[in-house]
């Protein structure tokens, strides 16, 4: 049963008194008698139901006065996310969630009004219709869903790192030390400092990086994902270890609302008896924290409900639950190494992305034998010759493709992170020279997060269905007709269908 399928106080009772992680993030619970909220994993003594009331979101508890549970550690749940196809204000009050869970968008120099004002406007809406489809859909306004989810981040960083109290006010979007002290103490009845003391031995730092941990839902296919990045592995940039470890190493670069940039490494290792990935961040990327967990928990699509998504597509795929969508760090790189995979083999894209990396990729400081090159940002590639682009062995038309896209994010004429319209930023796309539907697609599905992406005419998927291949418009839409079945977890179909876990007919 899925965690959105738990409407009735009774069947949520059910649910937080097995503790089961399927429904971890699902819900909250608030205990009148304790004045405190929790996960439904929590492993306190289970509260009797008359002193249970229950929340779809963290920030519905903390309007009603709840505060964070100290030991199940609300922060850590999986995001609950409720995709539709149909309903216009479930897909508005959705985007606009995206946009304020972004740790990027939190610039503390900003009021909070015009930051909704900024919000709305992307959403080509006013900020007053968006405040009353939010709250009409979430039940608290836009500002105390955005006030929630710097809090929870605020006490992760407090618990988890020995950052200063100003560099956590700065991280977590708040203008000013002294704002960020009287939000806390007047939300969770306690000062950061207290907070910290109270968790002083749960820091984990290593020579300046520190550790934190990420939940999931299970099931988790953890070595089928890390095979599928390995397989696309850039020895400069990036390590993944496919074999029983299920570790990975990688560099990047992030960006701070301030514009400044942020360098350094990342690496992690799978605690499956706990569900969850243990994270090391290294000292550069500290100070913009919250955006890099916001982007690893994208990238391996570890706020994924498997339940509502086997749902829809175990007809087809019945043994494939714990497979995600694997995302991306940054979508400009991923729009990039998808045109340069265009109509070649796996292994060819891996080897011309390992070149461009090792050419064009500035270097970062790593630990000794790791990868220690990031890659090349839109300026450079942007400008870079052709001549230098065919020397990697890229042909004429993903130089052009390359190259303009390169400029189109270097001049904000497009978005590619994971909170952008995703049919706008698609359409883009497949307007720019050697960019085609398949292509902007394979980016909408793995950039841009969207759970319904259709890459059209896709050879293996159309040889995995049993059809006839793509060359003519009939083939294409006996594929698309199958696949209006699996609306709107399209993209989860594809991933599964390529891991070859289709359903034969008899089977079926």
């Amino acid at each position: 049963m899925s965690s959105a399928h738990c409407p009735d106080q009774t069947a949520r009772y059910r649910a937080l008194c097995s503790r089961d992680a399927r429904f971890d993030g699902g819900f909250f619970v608030g205990v009148t008698s304790t004045g405190v909220y929790c996960r439904p994993i929590c492993r306190v003594r289970t509260p009797r139901l008359e002193n249970c009331r229950f929340f779809d979101h963290a920030a519905q508890a903390e309007r009603e006065g709840f505060r964070p549970c100290l030991r199940c550690r609300p922060e850590l749940a999986p995001r609950q996310r409720h995709w539709s196809s149909t309903d216009a204000a479930a897909i508005l009050t959705e985007q606009a969630c995206a946009m304020l869970d972004d740790p990027q968008s939190w610039d503390g120099a900003s009021a909070d009004g015009s930051r909704l004002e900024r919000v709305a406007g992307r959403l080509g809406v006013s900020d007053r219709h968006l405040r009353r489809v939010f709250e009409a859909c979430m039940g608290v306004s836009p500002l105390q869903y955005l006030q929630t989810c710097r809090l929870l981040v605020a006490k992760q960083l407090l618990t988890d790192t020995k950052l200063s109290i100003a560099d956590v006010a700065d991280a977590s979007g708040f203008g000013s030390q002294r704002r960020f002290n009287a939000a806390f103490s007047t939300r969770y009845r306690m000062n950061p400092s207290l907070m910290r003391r109270q968790h002083r031995n749960s820091h984990r730092e290593t020579g300046g990086s520190v550790t934190v941990r990420l939940s999931w839902r299970p099931p988790l296919e953890v070595d089928w994902l890390m095979h599928f990045l390995a397989k696309r592995e850039l020895s400069p940039l990036e390590r993944f270890d496919a074999s029983g470890n299920s570790g990975f190493f990688r560099t990047m670069r992030l960006a701070s609302p301030s514009s400044q940039d942020h360098r350094g490494w990342i690496s992690g290792f799978w605690d499956q008896d706990r569900g969850q990935l243990v994270l090391q961040v290294s000292e550069g990327l500290l100070k913009v924290l919250p955006s890099v967990v916001r982007r690893v928990r994208e990238w391996l699509d570890l706020d994924a409900d498997p339940a509502a998504i086997h749902t829809a597509l175990r007809q087809n795929f019945p043994e494939a639950e714990g497979l995600r969508v694997p995302g991306c760090l940054d979508g400009f790189e991923l729009a990039v190494r998808a045109i340069l995979g265009q109509q070649i083999t796996v292994a060819a894209a891996r080897t011309i992305g390992t070149r461009l990396v090792q050419r064009l990729g500035e270097p970062v400081e790593t630990p000794p034998l790791r990868p220690d090159r990031l890659f090349p940002t839109p300026e450079v590639l942007a400008r870079v010759e052709d001549s230098i682009l065919g020397e990697m062995g890229i042909v004429v038309q993903r130089q052009r493709a390359i190259k303009s896209l390169a400029t189109a994010v270097l001049e904000g004429q497009i978005d590619l992170n994971a909170h952008t319209h995703s049919s706008h930023t698609v359409s883009q796309l497949e307007s720019m020279p050697g960019i085609g539907a398949w292509t902007a697609q394979y980016i909408a599905m793995r950039a841009l997060r969207n759970p319904d992406a259709w890459p059209p005419g896709d050879v293996a998927l159309h040889s995995v269905l049993g059809l006839a291949a793509p060359r003519t418009a009939a083939a294409r839409r006996a594929a698309e007709q199958i696949s209006d079945a699996w609306r709107p977890w399209r993209s989860y179909a594809v991933i599964r269908a390529w891991a070859g876990l289709h359903a034969t007919p008899s089977s079926r």
